[in-house]
């Protein structure tokens, strides 16, 4: 019977791996200290976390972070608790802009925003939200349109998309029973109070940094006092979707941008800035 001692090799060979130095390695990315160090726990590919990250790092750079407020309500974005380090505020459902207004008057050197999903912001929210660009508050309104009510398992919303199946439309929304989806943005920039608005996406690379720097704009503006700053973000919604992460991507490119075209609505005139 061979003991313990004869299994093993009678010689060995000490292997040497070579350690890298600190300075042989460039910091190309770090997580902002403006995040919760929390895993979130959004649904895998859902544009949620994304929005966080490139919202948050524009507050760590603009080096805000003890002079801003954010609002967020029900739905999805009501996580946003959870994730981003500053101090937050949570509003009834669709209320995020009535509030934002009422913290924006009361310490106006603070940075505000709010966080809101289409359900929340695009229907029982519609009212408050029109009526605060239309006076002009100077706050930050962050619309994460997804086409659905993520939360609550996928109703149809208010930007839905023509023929689009969700829980409450199973054969495809019916523009003609349901009406057109709502867009937003060009909604909020014909409003006198809405100062910079602009629809961007975060399906690939090269529109995360076009939304980083809308997010930049937005709150650099409200230092001016001028109005209102409506940034949407197109996100993806996987899970309600019924497609995989990629194929959420791929929708918002092929069929998400039809509906709601990306680019600048309305600009400062380089006089006003």
């Amino acid at each position: 019977m061979q003991t313990e001692e004869h299994l093993l090799p009678e010689t060995s060979t000490e292997v040497h791996v070579q350690g890298c130095q600190a300075d042989e390695y460039e910091m190309v990315y770090h997580k902002p200290s403006t995040l919760v160090d929390v895993n979130m726990h959004y649904c895998p590919g859902c544009a949620h976390s994304l929005a966080h990250k490139l919202l948050m790092e524009v507050v760590e750079e603009m080096d805000i972070q003890d002079k801003t407020i954010g609002i967020a309500p029900v739905g999805c974005s009501v996580f946003a608790y959870d994730y981003m380090n500053i101090d937050m505020q949570e509003a009834a459902h669709g209320r995020a802009a009535a509030v934002a207004t009422a913290v924006k008057r009361l310490m106006p050197e603070k940075y505000v925003f709010t966080y809101q999903g289409d359900g929340d912001l695009a229907a029982i929210g519609i009212a408050e939200t029109l009526h605060a660009v239309n006076r002009g508050e100077n706050i930050l309104i962050v619309f994460l349109n997804n086409a659905v009510y993520g939360m609550t398992s996928g109703q149809m919303a208010p930007t839905t998309l023509p023929g689009m199946k969700t829980t409450t439309s199973p054969d495809g929304r019916d523009t003609g029973f349901y009406g057109a989806p709502i867009k937003v943005a060009e909604l909020m920039a014909v409003l006198p109070g809405a100062y910079y608005v602009t629809r961007q996406t975060v399906h690939n690379s090269n529109a995360v940094r076009k939304t980083k720097k809308a997010l930049q704009n937005a709150l650099n503006y409200q230092k001016l006092k001028k109005g209102t700053c409506f940034v949407e973000i197109i996100g993806n919604c996987p899970s309600n979707w019924k497609m995989t992460p990629t194929e959420s991507s791929k929708f918002i490119e092929e069929e998400m941008v039809k509906a709601f075209p990306v680019g600048d609505i309305k600009v400062p005139k380089v006089e006003k800035l």
